[in-house]
């Protein structure tokens, strides 16, 4: 039986490995250079908690396996950062019950065990958040001591307090409340620390807004810090205007932030990360922060942020500080004891598999459809560009080309049926399994034609390609 064409696009649309047909695809020209851009960090991969999140019992403990094995899968190094809104309400008791109350959360020191047993079994390392808003300094001090001596080599810095710029509106503290106040506090903090741990690092300001608290700390405290400390979002998910589209536009408005944390960074010869970020704060946006388009998403946001000199990115993870598990989780936790690799997970993923090595130049012409491209060169010769088409309608067919004449590429592929999709997300043909395991199907082989690869990319989806040249 003879189809018509529009059934036959019909039939292609309920494929999970759609693509548009080839009359759609914009052509796409991407030239990669043997410009070095910088070196990315092995522990750059991070994710953050809320300081509740070190009361649930047995969330962040080696026992939970399917958990350690899900971080382990995004690397072998990475960094843990504790604090969030929560770490505001929070206080350390050494021998009392556990509680992870949003605005009364009480961790022990039996919760700090089950942390370094989470840490060693993973690889990662610790930022911790300590309460300045309830300006209780005596118990800041005998947590510090605790969470010292606990996670020894596992600690990277204390921060004191979760978004102080925001104190005053957060009602930590009456108005007005700007930087010098709030430095004033923190040194105050910090000496009394210092007095019974002298060798301690730092980290700060954590600012939710201000970049200019990091640009005035990085001079105040960038002799006496371990690195400076950031948050970001898109938007608030209360904002009308979230959808899909909005979390999938360049977000030129932040790039001029990034520019100066970069900047402040340099100048105090210092690394800065953006230990606290997702898509949409206040817990991200159903049907948005929670689709495959959240995947896509975040592989790209990792890598805009390491272009922008960023030395790690801790995406906000599990239960936030309205006490209800965040749309934007990366890791999936059902409250009962299950977890599972949510949509945006897979994002970090495939950037786990794309980096490890030195990010280069790329350029091109992308038709003026909503793609990006990375490039990292490896320290054996190849190089692994991740390529990602965040435009919904449009498919791309793109001619890469290298200084050195291509000779093999092979691609693993980041799909699911749309932007939209909660689940049916792959990477290189495999979901992630019950027990954390990922285990990607063998690569698919590129054609090369005239010393150039040749991609037929589908709208809605990624690949990550490790070329070879001579």
């Amino acid at each position: 039986m003879q189809l018509s064409r529009r059934r036959l696009l019909q039939a292609f649309s309920t494929s999970p490995f759609w693509s548009a047909p080839a009359l759609a695809a914009e052509r796409v020209r991407l030239q990669l250079s043997e410009r070095p851009v910088r070196q990315l960090p092995a522990d750059y991969m991070g994710l953050g908690y809320e300081t509740s999140s070190v009361a649930i019992t047995h969330l962040l403990s080696a026992g939970n396996r399917v958990y350690v094995q899900l971080v382990r899968n995004l690397g072998r190094t990475g960094v843990i950062r504790i604090g969030g809104n929560v770490s505001d309400f929070s206080v350390y008791q050494a021998k009392g019950t556990p509680s992870f109350q949003p605005k009364a959360t009480t961790v022990t020191a039996a919760s700090l065990r089950a942390l370094r047993s989470f840490l060693d079994a993973t690889g990662w390392k610790l930022i911790w958040g300590l309460n300045l808003g309830f300006d209780q300094m005596d118990n800041a001090v005998t947590e510090a001591r605790a969470v010292v001596e606990i996670m020894g080599p596992r600690l990277i810095a204390l921060q004191i307090g979760n978004e102080p710029d925001l104190f005053a509106r957060s009602g930590h503290r009456p108005e007005p409340y700007d930087y010098g106040a709030w430095l004033a506090e923190y040194r105050r903090y910090k000496a009394a620390i210092r007095a019974v741990l002298p060798n301690v690092p730092f980290a700060g300001p954590d600012a939710a807004l201000n970049v200019d608290w990091v640009e005035q700390y990085a001079r105040d405290e960038g002799k006496d810090a371990a690195l400076l400390t950031a948050h970001h979002y898109i938007s608030g998910q209360a904002n009308p205007s979230v959808s899909i589209d909005l979390m999938l536009q360049q977000e030129r408005k932040y790039q001029p932030a990034l520019a100066r944390l970069q900047t402040a960074a340099e100048q105090a010869h210092l690394p800065y990360r953006l230990c606290e970020t997702a898509s949409f704060s206040g817990g991200g946006r159903a049907d948005v922060s929670d689709t495959f388009a959240a995947a896509l998403w975040a592989l790209d946001y990792l890598f805009v942020l390491a272009s922008y000199g960023c030395a790690g990115v801790n995406m906000e993870t599990g239960v936030n500080h309205l006490g209800w598990i965040s749309k934007y989780t990366p890791i999936g936790d059902d409250q009962a004891g299950h977890y599972s690799a949510a949509p945006e997970y897979y994002g970090l993923l495939a950037f786990a598999q794309a980096s490890g090595g030195e990010l280069i130049g790329v350029s091109g012409d992308t038709g003026g459809i909503n793609l990006t491209s990375y490039a990292v060169r490896r320290a054996g010769g190849e190089t692994v560009l991740t390529v990602i088409n965040k435009d919904a309608n449009r498919g791309a067919t793109a001619e890469i080309s290298a200084p050195s004449r291509l000779t093999r590429a092979h691609a693993v592929r980041l799909s699911a049926a749309s932007l939209a999709a909660k689940t049916g997300i792959t990477l290189a043909g495999a979901a992630v399994d019950a027990g954390g395991h990922w285990h990607g199907h063998a690569p698919e082989r590129i054609t090369i034609a005239a010393g150039k690869a040749m991609l037929e990319l589908p709208p809605g989806s990624a690949a990550l390609l490790t070329l070879h040249a001579q």
